[in-house]
């Protein structure tokens, strides 16, 4: 089976937080790591490894990237700009159910640790 994704080195950024974006990664192989900067500081948010989505807001809002996701070693990853995506879409409708799975998903870990701050003030 041919790799029909882009090879990243350890390091090199996949997504730069306050980019513009127009396409989602899937990670193919590998792990990388979100980060945000704030304040100066980068701050590790998570880790994520093969079969993840990242970046799937571009494809819906045409703002700024949120985040940075860095390659943490050798990474594959598919690119899927917006064309790709809503042919897939049309392809398999269950396509479109997982991304928004995914969506919903980090809503409720953002909802969760909102919470859990909140309680500490």
């Amino acid at each position: 089976m041919a790799n029909l994704g882009k090879l990243f080195q350890d390091g090199e950024n996949l997504i730069r937080q306050g980019e513009k974006g127009d396409c989602m990664f899937v990670i193919q192989s590998g792990t990388v790591h979100v980060i945000v900067e704030r304040d100066g500081a980068e701050v590790l948010v998570r880790t994520a490894g093969p079969g993840e989505v990242l970046g799937e807001m571009a494809l819906f809002e045409h703002g700024v990237r949120t985040a940075t996701v860095r390659a943490n070693g050798d990474v594959r990853a598919l690119t899927v700009d917006k064309r790709t995506f809503l042919r897939r879409v049309h392809e398999d409708p269950s396509f479109a159910l997982h991304v928004v799975g995914v969506m919903s998903h980090r809503i409720r870990d953002l909802t969760t640790e909102l919470v859990r701050l909140m309680e500490r003030t």
